[in-house]
């Protein structure tokens, strides 16, 4: 487990662009890193965490990009004010509103 959580902290995060969205009471993060395979929402979500210093309950990872062979992947987070804006405003998956998996 530590050898996982040395990998975690070694992965640097460069953020190339950070906009406000007062519509949505969020900010919006264009992002990059190199890493040896796709790094993972819940990894990407405690480094912006830490990074931007905000609670990893706001944070959500809309979108993880890479090109084939390339070790640079590019990654769009929104922050939101608080997880209650972030629920309200997110997209649930049906799961999560309520429907019984078969």
């Amino acid at each position: 487990m530590q050898l996982k959580q040395d990998n975690l902290f070694k992965m640097d995060i460069k953020i190339s662009e950070e906009k406000k969205n007062p519509l949505f009471n969020r900010k919006e993060i264009l992002a990059s890193t190199n890493s040896e395979k796709v790094p993972s929402k819940v990894e990407l979500t405690k480094i912006i965490s830490e990074k931007l210093s905000s609670p990893e309950e706001n944070i959500i990872i809309k979108k993880i990009s890479g090109k084939f062979g390339s070790k640079t992947f590019n990654i769009i987070a929104f922050i939101y004010d608080s997880k209650e804006i972030k629920d309200a405003t997110e997209i649930k998956p049906k799961l999560k509103k309520g429907a019984v998996a078969a």
